[in-house]
């Protein structure tokens, strides 16, 4: 429908970078709490966001190891403590934190966020959603095909499956993906609002609505 003149000044554009690992917890304490600096605050400004990948481990086996066994190596006694307080900040959300499953190499994910961008940047961020939800409350592997397919179909994403079929689709924008936003940075997740505002890290809603207004004044 058409707007009068009088209906008030067009909202600004918001464009959002975010450079993120599927397997990061931080990554999806993150997103939830952009979405909700977004919900309270898209009657102001238009929003465009684009997911980038990083690799918090890149050479993480593509069969998959056994997640509580893989933090344990890791962190040593800190795992518990880590997975302790994952619980209750996703309980925060309403969420049920399972620490149980595979976790491994993420190329896949990534291939498939990247071609899920060019049906859509709301696509693009849908699926992001439902690749966190599966790996970090549902116990899914991030590495296993089918649910990297069917995350794709909840989300009305077409051709998934032929796309990942062949492991070199999407494999060079990838990488250029990553030489591009997240060569420079040493963690995850990482925002660049507006091409020039950076924030990092699992920021409360409050700080994304003040860089909103930083970047909407200029």
């Amino acid at each position: 429908m058409a707007q009068s003149a009088s209906a008030g000044p067009a909202k600004k554009l918001i464009q959002i970078d975010v450079s993120a690992d599927t397997v990061c917890p931080w990554c999806f304490v993150g997103k939830k709490n952009l979405d909700k600096a977004i919900a309270s605050s898209n009657d102001q400004y238009n929003f465009e966001i684009k997911w980038h990948p990083y690799f918090l481990n890149p050479s993480a086996p593509k069969e998959g190891v056994v997640k509580k066994d893989y933090y344990r190596n890791r962190f040593g006694p800190r795992a518990e403590q880590m997975e302790s307080r994952m619980t209750e900040i996703f309980k925060g959300f309403g969420m049920e934190y399972d620490g149980d499953g595979l976790t491994g190499n993420t190329l896949d994910s990534h291939r498939l966020i990247y071609f899920a961008g060019h049906q859509g940047p709301d696509k693009q961020h849908k699926l992001v959603e439902e690749l966190c939800l599966g790996y970090f409350t549902q116990g899914k592997y991030i590495g296993d095909r089918q649910f990297l397919v069917e995350s794709a179909r909840k989300v009305g994403l077409e051709g998934a499956a032929e796309f990942l079929e062949d492991p070199n689709n999407g494999l060079k924008e990838v990488n250029e993906e990553l030489h591009k936003y997240s060569a420079n940075i040493s963690g995850v997740p990482y925002y660049v609002i507006n091409g020039k505002h950076q924030l990092s890290g699992g920021q409360p809603p409050e700080t994304f609505l003040r860089t909103f207004q930083t970047a909407a004044s200029k």
